[in-house]
């Protein structure tokens, strides 16, 4: 075979260049970096929601690619007029659904440095570098979370960095099959039971239907008010005897801390003194809020994590490292080893079979893989625990004080809103609406989208014990307190107009 020459590309040589010749690397790149340092500069004066209609990009694009190049300036260009307009901007400090997707220079730049380098670690031969510094950095964060030193590498443990928290309790579910299966026999995988709460990512059941486990055998115990819509240790007792009784056998608990809805707190040590009766595998699933557990006084929400066996939290949500970047850490490698690795011929090398390394590839789905830690390991360095606690902190401040915004206004609360409700309520004479929680979620549902459209502020619901609930997530890195201060009037500026002009219900 042989490569193509200049005079096969239909006589246009002069448009042919080196793809990675360094001096139009630098002059491009730093087009780019001005372009994205502009967005940021600019990023509050966009409507935070896209405001645009499903399909309208295929309305502004050519139908086909272009055959000879195009100038990154004409690109750019095309970005600011087409693409723009149709990001939702999760960086902006206006932005406060889902969860954060916080940012930081250390991020970007180590992210730069990651797709620089290029490099393809699947295993300690392919890029030393890359594994090491995994090992590091993973020991590092799990250190600065007072983790068990049974997590760590310098312990018997170790962690690694998955794409999400999906991929992190797929392959953790997978070892806990494994190893069941491989003492009562692969034929009985229709017995194994999943555990999780109503409250519970929906990853854990993506897992559970990948590795094999029957939908019937996959449990969402219901959590109430009471208990903050925690994961009752009670509760969970209850449903694994009446499952022993069955036949079946528990295999797999996920274990929430900052659940998707309400960032409730599932309570560890007891949850993990139910599990350990049955040889259950738990693993924590600590992806929003596991960030805030590197300051001292959040650290009590992982208490008991020393009774799990894995722990998983996603840097590129609170911790100022771009996605994706979700670290785990796991008390028996071997496991994940067990279930995950393929040993191909045009793999073997001597560092491996002298097991004096890591090979990632063996703790994950994929065979190829990023260099991800070195965003991590920049934004440790660049700014320090001292100052990754701070943001943190001025996070949870912020919040609280739109707690006690809210809490200060009585005109909020449901039944307040019900009374000015109800004559209108009753005047419409809808049969659609027969109670008043269903009047308030629907009320809600339609500020809500009011709050959104209008392209000043963005947040998103959660529906919990029947109550549809409007979320606040405060955790952008460019968010001050006067963002909030603005969202709160604008909330009220919202609310004020519904209940005096707008006809609920429509």
């Amino acid at each position: 075979m042989g490569s193509l020459t200049s005079d096969q590309l239909d006589g246009n040589s002069g448009l042919v260049i080196n793809p990675l010749d360094p001096e139009e690397f630098r002059r491009q790149a730093h087009m780019v970096i001005d372009f994205i340092a502009d967005y940021y500069k600019n990023v509050d004066k966009y409507p935070v929601r896209s405001q645009v209609e499903p399909g309208y990009l295929r309305k502004r694009l050519p139908e086909c690619a272009p055959y000879n190049p195009e100038s990154m300036e004409t690109i750019l260009q095309d970005v600011q007029e087409h693409i723009v307009p149709g990001v939702t901007h999760w960086q902006s400090p206006n932005y406060f659904a889902y969860f954060p997707s916080s940012g930081s220079i250390a991020g970007f730049l180590g992210e730069m440095l990651s797709s620089g380098f290029n490099v393809v670690g699947f295993n300690w031969i392919s890029s030393p570098a890359a594994t090491e510094l995994e090992n590091i950095v993973m020991d590092w964060l799990g250190q600065m979370l007072k983790l068990p030193k049974s997590f760590l590498f310098s312990g018997n443990g170790g962690g690694v960095i998955q794409g999400t928290t999906c991929e992190a309790i797929l392959c953790t579910l997978t070892a806990a099959r494994d190893r069941v299966l491989n003492k009562i026999g692969r034929e009985n995988i229709s017995k194994l039971v999943v555990y999780g709460s109503d409250q519970t990512h929906c990853a854990l059941q993506k897992a559970a239907q990948i590795v094999g486990i029957d939908l019937k055998n996959f449990r969402a115990i219901k959590t109430t008010k009471s208990s903050s819509y925690g994961l009752s240790p009670d509760s969970l007792l209850t449903q694994i005897n009446l499952d022993v009784e069955a036949g079946l056998v528990p295999l797999f608990l996920c274990a929430t801390i900052g659940t998707t809805a309400i960032t409730a707190v599932d309570p560890l040590k007891p949850l993990c003194d139910v599990a350990k009766q049955f040889g259950i595998w738990v693993h924590v699933d600590a992806a929003y809020a596991g960030s805030a557990c590197i300051c001292p006084e959040f650290q009590h929400f992982i208490d008991g994590v020393e009774g799990a066996d894995s722990f998983s939290l996603n840097a590129h949500k609170w911790f100022f490292t771009t996605l994706d970047c979700c670290c785990l850490w796991v008390k028996d490698p071997s496991a994940l080893v067990s279930s995950l690795s393929t040993n191909p011929e045009y793999l073997k090398n001597k560092a491996t079979e002298s097991k004096q390394v890591v090979d990632y590839k063996d703790w994950q789905i994929t065979l190829s893989r990023r260099f991800r830690s070195l965003k991590l390991w920049l934004v440790i360095r660049n700014y320090g625990v001292a100052n990754l606690r701070h943001f943190l902190r001025s996070h949870v401040n912020m919040a609280k004080l739109f707690e006690r915004l809210v809490a200060s206004d009585k005109r909020v609360s449901p039944s307040a809103v019900m009374d000015k409700l109800k004559p209108k309520y009753e005047n419409c004479h809808s049969q659609q609406l027969v109670t008043e929680e269903e009047a308030i979620n629907e009320f809600n549902r339609e500020l809500l989208e009011s709050i959104n459209a209008s392209g000043k502020a963005y947040m998103t619901h959660a529906v919990c014990g029947g109550i549809y609930a409007m979320r606040f997530a405060v955790g952008a890195t460019l968010t001050e307190e006067r963002h909030v201060m603005v969202a709160w009037t604008m909330v009220q500026e919202q609310l004020e107009a519904f209940l005096t002009t707008n006809t609920p219900f429509n």
